[in-house]
């Protein structure tokens, strides 16, 4: 329940359009069950054989309406509508009657279109809103969330969970909304028609709420582990063809077929099960419905042939309303189905927006406008979460201060931390002990946007978008002259390939900027992070994938980049850092060298000589 109203809260801004449907599906009852009532006048005129002579008008005494002051309601509506319905010929009262269903039709269809029409905007503002939602809550966590969380699994939810929440909305606002009023009028007709046989239709109520309560409770496990199999078949796929150079380099497309196969078919044994159930309550309910309709049948003749309390047209019309309330009683057989539905969708969804981001703002955060000193790490240590719930230290008690315009390369053993080290400058995580000064003051207290629009990154996993290299470029940057990109394309040694391409800066360059080299990506990237014109730069290994000629001309456009900026270089060609101002060794999570590229080179035994020494007795 708690899941429904928060989602009600979505509806909140909608609400004048749906009160509006709910009017028109008020209008829609009150016409539909006038169209079904209109049939018993019909069958009287149509069946009333007493002989009468053309132009003669039709007024026996059970249609007049005679003053009584003990006279019901019921026979005064009765009386009001005969005595205008058949004041004249038969001809006239059935021209009246085919003239006046064709009204109530029209009425009854015109309500149920702007009924469905105002419903689908509400249902579709509500999906789009709750999706906006969910990609922007995305975008507030940090990457400590997406390193624990599989991408299919989160795509599954915005699109997929999110389709089935919109059904629930669907089956609380339409169904819950229209088939009661429906069944209310129906009911109400059927009532003043005849008493004792509507209450004998009341019979299979309780029968039907026992089917549903069980069905319901079962279809809710059954539907939340549907979208966990869709999450698993999403997941395949996206890693799948993410990865298809490495699945073709391997061959390993049969394997990856099997491993689909076999998501697929766990999905569809569990959506068939879902099926069965779901679909086990619309029988059930007909079956008893038909049956109490025979008892009804049965005991309305007895009524008609044998008392004579009810007249056959009234019985026939009565039928047509008990009927008439079938549709809709079966309807609200599967609202139930289709809330536990909801309930299991809705709650996926909110597991990500009740995630708290793990990097926020404090109360009044500091905007960072310039770097004027130096970036410290005083006593910093961080982890990460390791399965078994304990932190898996990454960097312990680092000390350093780096003072602005500095060039500082970070060396060491894969796994020694050197990434770790850069992410936490960004607040991409935060340490659990110690903290990160600029300026004196720690990063925690500036604006998370401010700090890190002071800070460009370019790493060994060049990351593109399907888009034009002009986008690319200018990533973020609205409206950026072409001149400017042009320039930062020229500093970053990008704009002579960029100008061979077919459509030069227009041109697409694939998904992750696949239609492009390893160099040139680096160099689109290099040429965005110039555009940004960052006072922080941090480069993650940007050249070690690359091979020679494209190395020079990356390594060319970083120096470019890193004049008057404080810079970061994680680099295993140690070629690379001959320059750097300062060396950062590490090596098991702590700082165990640090220095210049010839006084490192001075102490024997240290682990930059030994690293030194063994890259270059390969070449």
């Amino acid at each position: 329940m708690k899941i429904f109203f928060r989602i009600l809260a979505y509806v909140k801004p909608y609400w004048r359009t749906l009160a509006l449907s709910i009017a028109c599906t008020f209008m829609f009852s009150i016409f539909s069950v006038s169209s079904i009532y209109l049939t018993i006048p019909l069958l009287e005129t149509l069946f009333d054989q007493t002989p009468m002579e053309i132009g003669a008008t039709q007024t026996p005494p059970k249609y007049q309406l005679v003053p009584n002051e003990f006279i019901t309601g019921k026979q005064y509506v009765e009386n009001s509508i005969r005595n205008f319905l058949f004041d004249g010929t038969k001809s006239e009262a059935l021209f009246k009657i085919c003239g006046l269903i064709f009204a109530v039709f029209f009425f009854k269809n015109i309500f149920d279109y702007c009924q469905s029409y105002l419903m689908a905007l509400v249902e579709q503002s509500l999906m789009r809103d709750l999706r906006n939602s969910l990609y922007e809550h995305l975008h507030n966590l940090s990457l400590s969330y997406f390193s624990n969380e599989r991408t299919g699994n989160l795509i599954s939810r915005v699109t997929n969970d999110v389709n089935v929440v919109n059904g629930g909305v669907s089956a609380t606002f339409v169904t819950l909304v229209k088939e009661p009023l429906l069944i209310i009028f129906f009911l109400t007709m059927a009532f003043i028609l005849s008493w004792k046989l509507t209450l004998l239709a009341f019979i299979v109520f309780p029968l039907i709420l026992l089917i549903i309560s069980g069905i319901g409770l079962r279809l809710h496990k059954q539907s939340g582990l549907m979208q966990e199999k869709m999450a698993d078949i999403t997941v395949v796929l996206q890693e799948t063809i993410s990865n298809v150079k490495v699945v073709k380099a391997f061959t390993m497309e049969e394997f990856e077929n099997k491993k689909f196969r076999r998501e697929t078919q766990s999905y569809f044994k569990t959506i068939l099960k879902m099926t069965r159930i779901r679909n086990l309550s619309s029988p059930s309910t007909e079956l008893l419905s038909i049956f109490a309709g025979a008892v009804i049948i049965w005991y309305g003749g007895q009524q008609v042939l044998i008392t004579g309390e009810m007249k056959a047209a009234e019985f026939i019309g009565f039928l047509m309303m008990v009927f008439q309330i079938m549709p809709p009683v079966k309807d609200l057989a599967s609202v139930n189905n289709r809330l536990q539905e909801f309930s299991a969708a809705g709650k996926r969804i909110f597991e990500i927006l009740d995630t708290k981001p793990a990097i926020r703002n404090v109360n009044s955060p500091i905007i960072l406008s310039a770097i004027d000193k130096t970036i410290e790490f005083d006593h910093v240590s961080f982890g990460y979460a390791a399965e078994n719930g304990e932190q898996r230290i990454v960097l312990e008690d680092i000390n350093v201060k780096i003072r602005k315009g500095e060039l500082i390369a970070l060396v060491g053993p894969s796994g020694s931390g050197k990434t770790t080290f850069v992410d936490l400058i960004p607040r991409f995580y935060d340490p659990i002990n110690g903290s990160i000064l600029i300026d004196g003051v720690d990063i925690k207290l500036f604006d998370v946007k401010s700090l890190r629009e002071k800070i460009g990154i370019v790493t060994q996993e060049t990351i593109l978008f399907n888009d034009t290299v002009r986008n690319n470029i200018a990533y973020g940057l609205e409206d950026c002259p072409i001149e400017t990109i042009r320039e930062a394309a020229k500093s970053a040694n990008a704009l002579s390939f960029i100008e061979e391409m077919p459509n030069g800066f227009e041109s697409i360059i694939g998904d992750r900027g696949v239609k492009l080299s390893g160099g040139q990506r680096q160099r689109l990237s290099i040429a965005r992070a110039l555009l940004k014109n960052p006072p922080i730069m941090i480069f993650d290994e940007a050249t070690s994938a690359l091979d020679s000629e494209s190395e020079i001309l990356v390594q060319e456009a970083m120096e470019r980049l890193m004049q008057n900026r404080t810079s970061f270089v994680i680099a295993h060609r140690l070629s690379t850092i001959r320059n750097a101002d300062r060396i950062i060794v590490l090596e098991q999570s702590r700082i165990v060298q640090e220095g210049r590229h010839v006084e490192l080179l001075k102490q024997k035994n240290g682990l930059y000589k030994k690293l030194h020494d063994m890259q270059f007795a390969q070449q």
